[in-house]
């Protein structure tokens, strides 16, 4: 018996064929893989692959792996999901203590950009 074919990404509610390109451009082509993933891991692939760091994404990515409208995100819950969200863009834009990215050495010996 053959195995069935991946489904694609705009088989996930919420994700319309930009977002799957996206997800394409980061290596994630399929719906079963992006849930395998999960939301974090799947929006860090994203952001490293250059794709735009968008909060409402995010969120609406996290929502839609739960089933629920993107809208549903509220309150603590959102508020939570900024620091995940905020914690990552640090992460893959090399601002964040240790992140061996160009901008953390550059930060390290004193040469990088001024804040």
């Amino acid at each position: 018996m053959q195995s069935p074919l991946p489904s694609p990404l705009t088989d996930i509610a919420g994700i319309g064929p930009a977002t799957a390109e996206g997800f394409t451009r980061a290596g994630i082509a399929s719906a079963e893989a992006l849930r395998a993933m999960g939301a974090d891991a799947a929006y860090e692939a994203w952001l490293r692959a250059g794709n735009p760091p968008h909060f409402i994404g995010y969120y609406a990515l996290v929502m839609a792996l739960q089933g629920r409208p993107w809208n549903d995100c509220r309150g603590a819950e959102k508020d939570a999901l900024r620091l995940r969200f905020d914690a990552m863009k640090a992460r893959t834009q090399g601002k964040e203590k240790g992140h061996p990215g160009i901008e953390a050495a550059l930060d390290e010996i004193g040469v990088g950009l001024r804040r």
